[in-house]
């Protein structure tokens, strides 16, 4: 009998996109493998009137698929890695991190190309902190006005002219074959990506070696370094989900090290603390948590515990 693996996902098109992936990767590198698509709906989903950092944040789209990894009732489950948690329940883990695709957000209007262009006034539509607090501290004379639902139920919205732009991620629009909605890639210098953005992330659990084999042949190396780095210092800022940070590592390949960049700020844009600390590839995570202490001192932890929850 051939091998099987079950995928747990949720239901909406760039999470079964993600799951597809995976379940294409796997039988690439495991022809004789049985690969079948767990899709799950999940509270986050479900709660598309409410916002989320009223309700528990973007932990409430990954809960219902660790239920299931727990239950055994899904061998792994597929999950954007920003949307993930910082700290995962006992008995699960990240089995692999595939390679990243763009990490940086993107413009996505039907009447200008960049956010320069946007005249005073304009409505934006974005449920992230990390973006609300970066935008306004760059152009404080727009408005970030919450957005939730899928990618398409977004778009719908701003085609009916509920906003006059919306800041999404570039690389959910590209895996949907939507490259030609992007007015405009925003410079890392502009809004700094969240940490995890661009990555898929493969949890399971860690007491199942079999599983763990198959998923080696999909784990990109660069990229969990990068990632670990990120994780580690919002980890350490105690950010979550619900807060406004930022973290972007890029591999230098010539100097083999990694160079980190993270941000803080308020929900108002208008306060912005950001550092930066490079480092050894092989020592990703020290990185992160070494730039968060700095961070902290330069006092982060204040900004955090002003705005964090007040958003």
């Amino acid at each position: 009998m051939n091998p099987m693996i079950r995928i747990a996902t949720r239901k909406s098109p760039l999470a079964l996109w993600q799951a597809e992936y995976v379940r294409a990767q796997l039988l690439n590198h495991h022809p004789r493998l049985k690969v079948e698509l767990v899709p799950l709906s999940t509270r986050g989903d479900d709660a598309i009137d409410t916002s989320l950092r009223k309700i528990g944040g973007k932990a409430l789209f990954v809960k219902e698929l660790e239920i299931a990894l727990l239950d055994s009732r899904a061998d792994i489950a597929v999950h954007s890695l920003k949307d993930m948690p910082m700290i995962l329940p006992e008995g699960l883990g990240l089995g692999a991190i595939c390679k990243r695709a763009d990490p940086m957000d993107a413009l996505v209007s039907n009447s200008y190309k960049s956010l320069n262009e946007l005249p005073s006034g304009s409505i934006i539509g974005s449920s992230s902190l990390r973006r609300k607090c970066q935008i306004l501290a760059n152009y404080p004379w727009l408005v970030v006005k919450d957005l939730r639902g899928n990618i398409n139920t977004r778009l719908t919205k701003l085609d009916n002219g509920d906003y006059d732009g919306l800041i999404l991620a570039s690389a959910g629009l590209q895996r949907l074959k939507m490259n030609h909605r992007i007015s405009g890639r925003i410079s890392s210098k502009i809004v700094l990506p969240a940490a995890g953005q661009g990555a898929v992330a493969i949890e399971s659990r860690k007491d199942d070696p079999i599983i763990e084999g198959f998923l080696q042949a999909l784990h990109h190396s660069d990229t969990y370094c990068c990632v670990a780095a990120e994780r580690a210092l919002v980890r350490r800022l105690d950010g979550g989900c619900r807060s406004p940070v930022a973290a972007f590592a890029e591999h230098n390949a010539v100097t083999h090290t990694l160079h980190l960049r993270a941000l803080v700020g308020s929900c108002d844009g208008k306060k912005l603390l950001s550092d930066q600390l490079s480092g050894p590839m092989e020592t990703p995570e020290k990185i992160g948590e070494e730039l968060a202490e700095n961070m902290l001192s330069a006092g982060a932890k204040n900004i955090l515990a002003d705005y964090g929850g007040l958003c």
